[in-house]
């Protein structure tokens, strides 16, 4: 099996490829505003790191947020792309599936505990998915600090790519890049998860917001 999948929903920049088992991953922090420009020759950095081209890659995945609105278009539209070009199908992944990956593998060894997955949308508020191993038993959501808070009092490990300081409690701090590999590996074993990708947006654009708040947009 041979793949390429493309994170653009953060201030990174994440492309992976695998190829019978094994995972070539390039990462570029500090990538917002520069997806665009940056990502077509990471694409062909890890391509040819793996040795195939994207006529051989079986499927192609993107994460499809929840994040950045205009760096999940990037990585959907490439994807598709890529996608429509070879004739090939596309398999979407959430950036909570690359954290809560993570986790399952690298954190607690495998073992299901709940964990409750954050993005930080600023202004004291988060995108958050809550999970039982790779089960999400609490659906994507737009949460206030005190939302996220009453989550960990229920027993929900707290987790993010990035620092996050909620008072005493201090999320666990993975590498999403790495969970992205492990999804993709997991995800597609399952051909019903193959399909259309869509951008998961959890919350309105600050655009829109504005349009209905009756402000003008310039």
């Amino acid at each position: 099996m041979k793949y390429l999948a493309i994170d653009t929903s953060g201030n990174y920049l994440a492309v992976t490829a695998g190829k019978d088992g094994r995972t070539f991953c390039s990462c570029v922090p500090d990538c917002a505003m520069k997806h665009s420009v940056t990502l077509m020759g990471e694409v062909e950095k890890v391509l040819n790191d793996a040795e195939f081209t994207l006529a051989e890659c079986d499927f192609f995945a993107a994460v499809v947020g929840a994040g950045s609105f205009t760096g999940i278009r990037i990585g959907i539209s490439a994807a598709k792309g890529f996608a429509l070009a070879c004739g090939k199908p596309t398999l979407a992944i959430t950036s909570f599936d690359a954290l809560a990956y993570n986790v399952l593998d690298k954190v607690f060894g495998g073992e299901e505990r709940k964990t409750l997955c954050l993005i930080d949308a600023m202004h004291g508020h988060y995108y958050a998915c809550g999970y039982l191993g790779k089960k999400i038993i609490v659906e994507p959501a737009f949460l206030t600090e005190t939302e996220v808070l009453q989550y960990a009092n229920d027993g929900f490990t707290l987790v993010s790519g990035t620092e996050i300081s909620l008072g005493e409690i201090v999320a666990v701090v993975v590498d999403p890049v790495a969970g992205l590999a492990a999804a993709v590996e997991d995800k597609s074993q399952n051909p019903e998860n193959f399909g259309e990708l869509t951008a998961l947006y959890i919350r309105k654009s600050s655009a829109e917001i504005n349009l209905e708040n009756g402000f003008k947009v310039h």
